[in-house]
């Protein structure tokens, strides 16, 4: 995708270095376009919002936490939360309904059916897929984890687990995590808690792509991780490590940002140029699992000054990706404080997500359905110079 708000760079770096001010361009629709919660109205909508080629997507709800909760499942039982996610979105991500312990539960089981309801619902609603992950440290099941097997086993276990899932939705996934967490922040490779790495080499990572991209040669295979946002040693692993698999031939495609933010700490002022190193190389890149957490007042419910600096970090991080060419997949990690994973594994953190628990807009909401609009009115006007 080419960047599409090239002229609106300077004035939109500009605003942000000023102290925000709620207007209805970045914190609420226009008075007479104001919907209801869950409207049908194609205005309101941030899938109809965005340009041509841009894929807008959330987590899909499900497995993980949430079993721990005291809601059935929230895809499968809660009809208001599916329609929304059906409305609003173009991409969908499962949250945990891929991870190992879940589609992969023993050695010779397989468990493809809430993986599958989520491909089915993606082709109704005309919404893309990224497949979400082959190569992790975590989440695997016990018999993988505690197993006793020989390195010849252990790797024809991850071949054949990859050649089955990613085989089975071939031609049905956009892009797959393939390579998950694997560096930690001071930029080394987790040579001890990730059980592929420690026990197979680091060789691994090269052939776990080859088997996904022999499995479904469409689908775009990326590098995934938090706190790369910015350019340190983390990131510059990836950089490093990408450039020795594209010289190698690997079919590296792309390099996606988690984006898990706090407003306790800064916001990554060099998102964008992050981005574009990895643009440079020839690589693809996303924002993949976008949630803003703040600590939250004794009410439980955020200040508007709370909001009103989570909208501008919400759309600052849209604006990096819009402005990257190859940058066409944001996905926000969850759109409803209801199911966000946030509470449960930072404590005192919430309002993460861009809708309240009873599914009601926040700034933050309108932030990205304005900067998707300008995007998509600007990529409008250079079609039309181009005629």
């Amino acid at each position: 995708m080419r960047p599409i708000r090239i002229a609106t760079a300077a004035l939109t770096a500009a605003a942000l270095s000023l102290p925000l001010v709620v207007t209805s361009a970045t914190a609420a629709p226009p008075a007479d376009q104001q919907a209801a919660p869950h409207s049908n109205a194609k205005f309101d909508r941030l899938r109809e919002a965005a340009p041509k080629g841009f894929y807008v997507g959330t987590a899909v709800a499900g497995g993980g936490h949430h079993l721990e909760q005291d809601y059935p499942d929230p895809f499968t039982h809660d009809r208001k939360y599916r329609k929304i996610l059906g409305q609003q979105f173009n991409s969908v991500s499962p949250e945990n309904q891929m991870k190992w312990e879940f589609i992969h539960p023993e050695r010779d089981t397989y468990d493809f059916g809430a993986a599958d309801a989520i491909v089915e619902f993606a082709e109704r609603h005309r919404q893309v897929v990224r497949g979400h992950t082959l190569l992790w440290h975590s989440q695997n099941p016990e018999w993988l984890e505690q197993g006793d097997f020989s390195k010849e086993e252990l790797r024809e276990i991850l071949r054949e687990h990859i050649t089955t899932v990613v085989g089975r939705y071939a031609g049905k996934i956009q892009q797959w995590d393939v390579a998950n967490e694997i560096f930690d922040d001071q930029g080394n490779l987790r040579t001890q808690d990730n059980i592929w790495i420690r026990e197979l080499g680091p060789e691994i990572i090269a052939d776990a792509f080859r088997w996904a991209h022999e499995a479904d040669p469409e689908a775009r295979l990326f590098f995934n991780d938090y706190n790369v946002e910015s350019d340190n040693a983390k990131s510059d692993a990836y950089y490093e490590l990408s450039q020795e698999l594209l010289a190698q031939g690997v079919p590296v495609h792309g390099f996606s940002v988690q984006a898990h933010l706090s407003m306790r700490y800064g916001f990554p002022g060099d998102l964008q140029q992050n981005l574009q190193r990895f643009d440079d190389l020839g690589l693809e890149t996303a924002v993949t699992e976008l949630d803003i957490r703040m600590d939250l007042p004794e009410s439980g419910v955020p200040t508007a000054e709370q909001q009103k600096q989570q909208a501008d970090w919400y759309q600052r991080v849209l604006e990096a990706c819009l402005a990257v060419e190859e940058c066409n997949s944001f996905t926000i990690w969850g759109f409803t404080d209801k199911y966000s994973w946030v509470p449960v594994f930072f404590q005192g953190e919430g309002s993460a997500t861009v809708m309240t628990e009873d599914f009601e807009r926040k700034p933050a909401f309108y932030a990205l359905r304005s900067s998707l609009k300008d995007a998509k009115w600007e990529q409008w006007k250079e079609s039309r110079k181009r005629r």
